[in-house]
């Protein structure tokens, strides 16, 4: 069986943002599965991916479906979201009344073994994605997408515990299904859908309301690592200016998976002598107060694209809440909640040619951070923060992408008795490199400047071998101190391989 001695991290929303805001993309970040660009997409480049694979030439580039930055398809079509005034962009979008509904996926399988002892398979999944697009009378347009995961190692493996068998054995997850409506200056999607407000290249600070699938890091690509949201969305464009209301009446939440999984390390370590034990995940119920909504509104001046938002939702990312039990076996109870947050934030970004500059900054009140203080009641402070990333994109040189960043979570108020310090710093550096149209080589550093001993490394390498299939390897290696964001996982070093068709 595994090693129960988890190497917990406390800082759970802190270092969530913290990574995530590392994470390597490209100017244009693929931020769903298999969507097509949406008008805003056109105007801001803010919201469109695609489940296309890794590898295929009509495809996003290796480089960024197989090491996380997330870029998308160029577009291949019109902006659904375009008024209805521009007809020569609809039929590109959607199929007319003489051309079937348009089809597409992807299988993949997916290999990683743990290296440090005790060593041993931790990914054998087979996936298969499939979604289907196209238009209904009266210009409404319809996308449908599902996939199913099959994770062999739990079933031929007793390594894990039962829980964590049970629930990453084998998964069914509904992906997009909605209906886009047009009327002239707006546009309305209802349904299971991605919504994107982020601006940085491939990265989450601003991508507020999407929840995500966290149970292997935050090491698939975004287009696995996103889970839709049930939400009514309206949307107002107008030359360059663009507005977004958003209401999620039925919300989803982090998958975080079960305590004794590969990367489920949440919490505190025990006091000295207690155990540790995990109530079920409070999932809030699905009430009137605690639906989520938000604005967002941006704007295109000179180059510049600025937008804005604020959003009230339950909170994606639990939050573990403490209680100490005494008796004959003294425990630490444990129990993942989500509180309701405000978030107010704004984004921008400037092309200047061989250079674009990216940037976030994101306030959020109310979120709870564990403290190590054991008289607390419930073992959680409220604390609110300031996040920001600012990044630089550098393409002027041949065949070779730089990109690198810079991070940093400012805690108001803060509170002694919680781990992350008063400012919490950051970087990232990634480096591609293109041999020839089939070969890419990448590397991906990301180190926090509170601990220089706090850090993932991430080399790989991509082959496009055929049309339509892509191949990658690659190492993901973590250091740090037991707490450290990257230092909770230094027993989970691995190698693996990707290997996807996409259709």
């Amino acid at each position: 069986m595994q090693n129960k001695s988890k190497q917990p991290c406390t800082r759970l929303a802190t270092c969530l943002a913290f990574l995530l805001a590392t994470l390597p993309a490209s100017a244009l970040a693929a931020k769903a599965d298999n969507e097509l660009p949406l008008s805003r997409d056109a105007l801001f480049g803010d919201d469109e991916p695609v489940a296309a694979p890794t590898s295929a030439p009509a495809a996003p580039t290796t480089r960024e479906s197989l090491f996380g930055d997330d870029q998308p398809l160029p577009p291949q079509s019109a902006p659904l979201a375009i008024p209805q005034a521009a007809p020569a962009a609809i039929p590109l979008i959607a199929s007319s009344p003489e051309r079937p509904a348009r089809i597409r996926g992807f299988v993949e399988n997916v290999m990683a073994y743990t290296t440090p002892n005790p060593s041993h398979w931790s990914e054998a999944m087979m996936r298969a994605d499939l979604g289907a697009q196209g238009d209904l009378s009266g210009g409404i347009k319809w996308k449908l997408g599902a996939r199913v995961d099959f994770d062999a190692v739990y079933p031929l493996s007793d390594f894990y515990p039962q829980a964590v068998n049970n629930n990453q054995t084998l998964n069914f997850m509904l992906r997009e299904n909605y209906l886009d409506i047009g009327a002239g200056d707006w546009d309305f999607r209802l349904g299971r859908q991605h919504i994107i407000w982020g601006e940085m290249v491939g990265l989450l600070f601003g991508d507020v309301v999407s929840a995500k699938d966290m149970r292997h890091f935050v090491l698939p690509e975004f287009e696995i690592l996103r889970i839709p949201q049930w939400a009514a969305r309206a949307e107002y464009f107008k030359d360059d200016f663009h507005a977004e209301l958003v209401w999620i009446p039925v919300a989803s939440y982090d998958n975080i998976g079960k305590p004794g999984g590969q990367f489920y390390a949440y919490t505190l370590p025990p006091p000295p002598g207690f155990a540790t034990s995990f109530r079920n995940e409070q999932i809030p119920s699905n009430s009137l107060e605690n639906t989520n909504y938000g604005l967002r509104l941006s704007v295109l001046s000179n180059g510049w694209d600025v937008a804005a938002f604020a959003y009230s939702s339950m909170s994606v990312a639990p939050t573990f809440y403490r209680q100490l039990v005494t008796g004959a076996q003294p425990t630490a109870v444990y129990q993942a909640r989500h509180d309701r947050i405000t978030q107010f934030g704004s984004t921008m970004a400037k092309d200047f040619g061989s250079v674009v500059l990216k940037g976030e900054a994101v306030y959020t009140r109310g979120l709870q951070y564990q403290v190590t203080n054991l008289t607390d009641p419930n073992g959680v402070v409220p604390q609110n923060t300031l996040t920001w990333v600012l990044g630089l994109d550098f393409t002027q040189f041949a065949d070779t992408r730089i990109n690198t960043q810079i991070f940093q979570s400012h805690f108001f108020d803060h509170d002694p008795d919680i781990i992350p310090a008063t400012n919490e710093t950051g970087y990232s550096l990634l480096v591609n490199h293109k041999l020839g149209d089939k070969v890419e080589l990448q590397a991906l550093w990301i180190a926090s400047f509170n601990d220089s001993s706090d850090w993932m490394l991430r080399p790989r390498v991509n082959w496009n071998f055929e049309k339509n299939w892509g191949l990658a390897v690659g190492v993901d290696i973590f250091n740090g101190p037991p707490l450290g964001f990257f230092g909770r996982y230094d027993a989970s070093d691995r190698v693996y391989s990707e290997l996807r068709y996409s259709f």
